[in-house]
């Protein structure tokens, strides 16, 4: 796969397939720092201010000093060859917007669930909304710092099966990025093949 980069890559005439991914996870896991890392085009945002209005509504502890949060979504675009497109949406996490998540999910063809391990708990609910209807997802644990946890830990954590995938990643890094999409296309691709008689 041939990743982009720029602020302005048009979309080829040629594309026909557009393949729909959701990023999501808590509050402050990573989720528009992911896709803004991987996205070729400028990503769509919809970050806004926070208000004293999110005071005893959004916990921010253990987030340090945030001051913005998605409100909608975040949009972005890979081109993958000269058919394909695949279009990111980055989910908001705080249980306020968890309305939105319906319409993300529409059409998609997987998930990326990012997890903080700080806060394991934040993920919860969208691990149980993906498995209800039945989204094929990966989980990728957002390091920040040095992780305390094995991975093996936080998927006891989640009581995840074990033929979800679980990676580490950077959501600031392009390349730590494209390999969380990387081996969720890689796990679509296993299911399928699965299925097959």
């Amino acid at each position: 796969m041939d990743f982009a980069t720029s602020d302005r890559v048009p979309l080829r005439a040629t594309a026909a397939d557009g393949l729909k991914i959701v990023v999501i996870g808590g509050f402050a896991v990573g989720k528009t720092t992911l896709v803004r890392s991987v996205s070729e085009i400028r990503p769509l945002e919809t970050e806004e201010t926070m208000t004293v209005a999110s005071v005893g509504v959004d916990s921010t502890a253990g987030v340090g000093a945030k001051s913005t949060t998605t409100v909608a979504f975040d949009f972005g675009r890979i081109t993958l060859n000269e058919r394909m497109v695949l279009y990111l949406f980055g989910a908001p996490g705080q249980e306020r917007f968890w309305f939105i998540w319906d319409q993300l999910f529409s059409g998609c063809l997987g998930a990326v669930v990012l997890v903080d391990s700080r806060r394991i708990a934040d993920c919860w609910y969208a691990i149980d909304r993906l498995e209800e209807r039945g989204t094929p997802f990966v989980v990728a644990r957002n390091n920040f710092g040095v992780p305390k946890h094995s991975l093996e830990q936080v998927r006891d954590s989640l009581d995840l099966p074990g033929d979800v995938p679980m990676l580490d990643c950077d959501a600031r890094d392009r390349e730590s990025s494209k390999r969380v999409l990387v081996r969720l296309v890689e796990h679509l691709r296993e299911m399928s093949l699965a299925r097959r008689p």
